[in-house]
C-alpha cells in the first residue's frame, strides 16, 4: 500500500495500545517499525507499517473495534500541528478548509486525480463531507478511526450541537458493527459507493471559541514549511528515501526489494533515479550519514546502538563509515555534542 503517515499518528496509536496492556517492543516488531524513527512527529512512517501495527493491536489486544476506540479518543491536535491549525481557525468551515488544505501531513495517500482527500459534497440529499482515499477497502481501519476523530472530536467540544446525520462506508457491514453505533450515533450505511457523513449545513459556521489569529499564522507557516518538505518527497528519490527509513535498522535494504515495494522492476528504478541525477547507493549511504548524526546527537543511544539502527552489523564498519561522512570517529562526535 503506497503512502505515508506523520510519526507523530503512528506513535499516538502506539502508545494508545500500550495503553491497553500490549507490549510496546513486540508492536514495533510486528509493524517493522524501528522506535527512532517515532522520536520526532513530523517523521513519515510508510502506510504498510501504519496498516500493520493497527492490526497488530487488533489481533494481541482482541478487540475488533480498536480503531475506532482510537479515533474517538486521540484527537488530531495531540499529535499534528494539523489539529493545532483547525483548532485555532475561527469557524468549522474555515477550520475543515485548513483540515483539507494540510490533511497530507498527517496521512499522505496518492488519490490518483486532482481532489484533495477531504471535500464538501452539496447533493440533493444534503451536504456531505466525501473522504476521496483511494482504495479505502483495503485498510478499512482507517476510514474508521477518521470517521471516529471526526464526529467525536466534534462532541468533546461542542457536546450535542448539529453535525454528523448519517454515515457512508464502502466496505461490508463487520461483525463490531455496534461499536459503529456507540461511537457514531447516526445510522451507517455499509457497502456504498464512497465514504462520507452527511452533515447539518449549520455546522460550517459554528464558531470555535477561544481563536488565536496570531497562534493561526504560525502554525501555518510551520504547516507549509512541512508541507513543502513533504513535496519534495513525492520524487522518486523520496519515496526510496520513505521507504528505506524503517528498514535500515534490519541492515537488509537491496535496492530489488525497494523497487517490488514501489511496483516497479530494478531496472525501472535505476533509470528513474538516473534520471534525477542519483544512484540507490548514494540515496542509501546519505541517508545512513543523516540519521547516525541524528541518533548521535539526540544523545539517546549509544554509538553501538546507532550503528545497528543505521544497518551496520558491526561497530567497526559503522566507525570507518562515520569517519568516511564527517571526518571524525563517531564516539569523539557524540563526546562532543554531550559537552555542547
Amino acid at each position: 500500500m503506497i503512502g505515508t503517515v506523520s510519526a507523530g499518528l503512528a506513535h499516538s496509536l502506539l502508545m494508545f495500545a500500550v495503553g491497553r496492556g500490549l507490549d510496546r517492543e513486540t508492536l514495533l516488531q510486528k509493524a517493522g517499525i524501528a522506535a527512532p524513527l517515532l522520536v520526532n512527529p513530523d517523521n513519515r512512517v510508510p502506510m504498510d507499517s501504519y496498516r500493520a501495527l493497527m492490526r497488530a493491536a487488533k489481533d494481541m489486544s482482541g478487540d475488533p473495534a480498536l480503531a475506532i476506540e482510537f479515533g474517538a479518543s486521540e484527537p488530531i491536535e495531540k499529535h499534528s500541528v494539523v489539529g493545532l491549525i483547525c483548532h485555532s481557525a475561527a469557524t468549522m468551515g474555515e477550520a475543515f478548509m485548513q483540515m483539507s488544505r494540510y490533511a497530507r501531513l498527517v496521512i499522505d495517500v496518492e488519490s490518483g486525480t486532482d481532489k484533495p482527500r477531504f471535500t464538501l459534497a452539496q447533493l440533493d440529499s444534503g451536504v456531505w463531507i466525501e473522504d476521496n482515499r483511494p482504495e479505502p477497502n483495503a485498510f478499512p481501519e482507517l476510514s474508521e478511526s477518521t470517521f471516529a476523530r471526526f464526529v467525536c472530536d466534534y462532541r468533546r467540544h461542542f457536546g450535542d450541537a448539529p453535525f454528523a446525520k448519517e454515515i457512508h462506508v464502502t466496505h461490508a457491514r463487520p461483525a463490531h458493527a455496534d461499536a459503529y453505533d456507540r461511537t457514531y450515533r447516526v445510522p451507517v450505511h455499509y457497502g456504498m459507493d464512497r465514504n462520507a457523513i452527511r452533515i447539518d449545513p449549520t455546522w460550517l459556521s459554528v464558531e470555535i471559541q477561544p481563536t488565536n489569529r496570531y497562534m493561526f499564522g504560525v502554525l501555518s507557516k510551520m504547516a507549509d514549511a512541512l508541507m513543502k518538505k513533504l513535496e519534495g518527497a513525492s520524487s522518486i528519490r523520496g519515496r526510496v528515501e520513505n521507504m528505506l527509513l524503517p528498514l535500515l535498522h534490519t541492515g537488509e535494504v537491496s535496492m530489488d526489494d525497494i523497487a517490488a515495494k514501489l511496483n516497479m522492476s530494478r531496472q525501472t528504478l535505476y533509470r528513474k533515479l538516473r534520471a534525477e541525477g542519483v544512484s540507490f547507493e548514494a540515496i542509501l549511504d546519505e541517508l545512513r550519514h543523516t540519521m547516525a548524526l541524528h541518533y548521535l546527537d539526540g544523545q539517546q543511544v549509544s554509538v553501538n546502538e546507532t550503528a545497528y539502527l543505521v544497518g551496520f552489523s558491526e561497530a567497526s564498519s559503522f566507525s570507518r563509515a562515520f569517519k568516511r561522512w564527517t571526518g571524525q570517529n563517531p564516539s569523539d562526535h557524540k563526546a562532543r555534542q554531550n559537552v555542547a
